[in-house]
């Protein structure tokens, strides 16, 4: 089973760059621009991953992006993440950052955005993976932020596929952001946003009635309302589901206790992603790995789970319906083997 999670072609949908960021890559980069870190050593960073929730989550996370300066930085962490990604047989990712961790540092959009934008084309190249960019809002800071943000990125249109809404969800309601959702929308991007993690279900209905999301980021919590669940599977809104990030912020508090199967078992068209990574401890396949051990998936699930990674996408339908039917060509090679 270890051997089929990793080889079937998969994609991920919910994956924040910054959150990519592993204790060794970053404390090399620290030293390169000088930057102080709160941590003594890599060992040190390591056993400060340890988490009570969301929040104090976000404040070692914003922490660590201030090794992050210059367009090679964010070069050389889009590339450690595609090679892993490579590795995991991903196909496809599609990317959240986080402009504003940045900008209000003083580190110029084009910066951030230039230095993405060219690891991602030279995996494409290198590697086969294609991949597309989501720009993410702080959802604590203001919706004016937010649109200066969103002005910014409209001359980027090329390279940025959809808007999205990220950091501290609770006391921070979709709504707050409609006026700049509607903006995005009428320039071309879609749109996504977390919603339904620490905050109540009622923040899944404010994204998809007043920010038209095309899918919910995390979104677990929609199983207190059978109204929205048969919303969700009505309309075919996927949910981007990170199993490990949610036990590591105590959404739940063992894998065991996940609902991810209940979603799958329901209809909805759930997918598995890894979230931050290198503080959560895994990446795609880790995450895929738990989920199947714990809550005893079988492999039609495993591979309803892969196929929903290429169908929540944004990629054209074509190439959806390729990688569709390469995994139907894998699952038929191994069970000609078995």
């Amino acid at each position: 089973m270890n051997a089929f999670l990793r080889e079937i072609p998969k994609a991920e949908l919910h994956l924040h760059l910054e959150g990519t960021l592993e204790p060794e890559l970053m404390f090399a980069i620290a030293q390169r621009n000088g930057i102080s870190l709160p941590f003594a050593s890599i060992e040190a960073a390591k056993n400060a991953y340890q988490f009570t929730d969301l929040q104090s989550f976000l404040d070692i996370y914003y922490a660590g992006t201030n090794a992050l300066q210059t367009e090679r930085d964010f070069y050389e962490l889009t590339k450690a993440y595609l090679e892993k990604a490579v590795r995991q047989n991903l196909r496809h990712v599609e990317i959240f950052f986080d402009p504003q961790t940045h900008t209000d540092r003083g580190i110029e959009f084009k910066t951030v955005l230039n230095g993405i934008d060219r690891a991602l084309t030279d995996a494409k190249t290198e590697f086969g993976i294609s991949s597309n960019l989501i720009l993410c809002f702080l959802r604590h800071l203001s919706a004016d932020a937010a649109m200066e943000t969103l002005e910014q990125a409209i001359s980027y249109r090329d390279k940025i596929v959809a808007v999205g809404l990220d950091s501290s969800e609770l006391g921070h309601p979709p709504k707050k952001f409609k006026t700049v959702f509607d903006r995005a929308r009428r320039e071309g991007f879609l749109t996504v946003a977390h919603a339904g993690e620490e905050g109540p279900s009622e923040y899944i209905w404010q994204a998809l009635d007043l920010l038209k999301v095309s899918r919910i980021d995390h979104g677990v919590r929609c199983l207190e309302d059978e109204k929205l669940v048969y919303r969700l599977r009505r309309d075919r809104i996927p949910l981007t589901v990170c199993p490990l990030s949610n036990i590591k912020l105590r959404v739940f508090e063992s894998i065991e206790q996940h609902n991810l199967k209940q979603l799958l078992d329901r209809g909805l068209c759930v997918t598995v992603n890894s979230d931050d990574p290198a503080y959560f401890g895994g990446y795609v396949l880790e995450n895929f790995e738990a989920v199947q051990t714990r809550l005893n998936l079988s492999r039609a699930d495993i591979v309803q789970l892969a196929k929903n990674s290429f169908i929540a996408s944004f990629l054209p339908d074509d190439i959806q319906q390729t990688y569709l039917e390469e995994i139907d060509a894998f699952v038929a090679s191994v069970s000609e083997i078995a």
